[in-house]
């Protein structure tokens, strides 16, 4: 019995400090999650979105998640419930915006208000990340002219359909591109799995913990 007793402490005590504690006080981040595509919820919140969260955390800062619709997003075996919607947002609370691809499309509608946040945000000098189609949200923002940026693929590209919010924008390629305090990959967890590319989710959260931590 106080072997059994020893050996559950020693598991509790493992699993308490493998979860990073979060200081009450500890700088927010916000997530922005894109309206996602039904058949890629599970690989983006498992890929990309809990890969996020929890780099953030163990880097000490807090991650609130915000959604248009502030309703839980549910995949077959993965269920997310958002923090609040981007209409409650309040921009000067957050010390940087990231935002997650969702496997959104790359031709689908951004949230005005999303757009607006992103706008805010680099206007003030916050680091803002966005992943692959999310990019579109910073394009919309019209923060990207003159700036380098990393899609899929070139928006403006020979034989595209062209975008012209990417006008004046210069195109990075498809790796983590850094420009000032805007961070962009161009492949998610969804377009690795599609084009054979590296999933660029991890890199492109460090280098936004960098800029935090740099910034502080």
């Amino acid at each position: 019995m106080k072997r059994s007793m020893i050996v559950l402490a020693t598991i509790l005590s493992m699993i308490i400090f493998s979860t990073p504690a979060i200081a009450a006080d500890a700088p927010k981040i916000l997530l922005i999650l894109r309206d996602p595509m039904p058949q890629y919820i599970d690989n983006m919140l498992t890929k990309e979105v809990n890969v996020m969260k929890s780099m953030l955390e163990k880097a000490n800062f807090k991650v609130v998640a915000a959604t248009t619709n502030g309703l839980p997003i549910k995949g077959s075996t993965v269920t997310l419930t958002p923090d609040l919607k981007l209409s409650d947002v309040k921009g000067d609370d957050y010390v940087g915006v990231i935002i997650a691809c969702m496997g959104s499309g790359e031709y689908r509608p951004v949230s005005p208000i999303a757009v607006s946040i992103a706008k805010q945000a680099i206007t003030q000098g916050k680091p803002v990340a966005a992943s692959h189609s999310s990019v579109n949200v910073l394009a919309e923002a019209g923060v990207l002219a003159g700036k380098r940026y990393a899609f899929r693929i070139d928006p403006l590209g020979i034989g595209r359909r062209p975008d012209d919010r990417f006008t004046g924008a210069i195109y990075g390629g498809t790796g983590l591109v850094q420009d000032g305090n805007i961070i962009t990959c161009g492949i998610c967890p969804v377009g690795a799995a599609s084009y054979g590319l590296p999933d660029g989710t991890v890199e492109l959260t460090q280098a936004f913990i960098t800029a935090l931590t740099t910034q502080k």
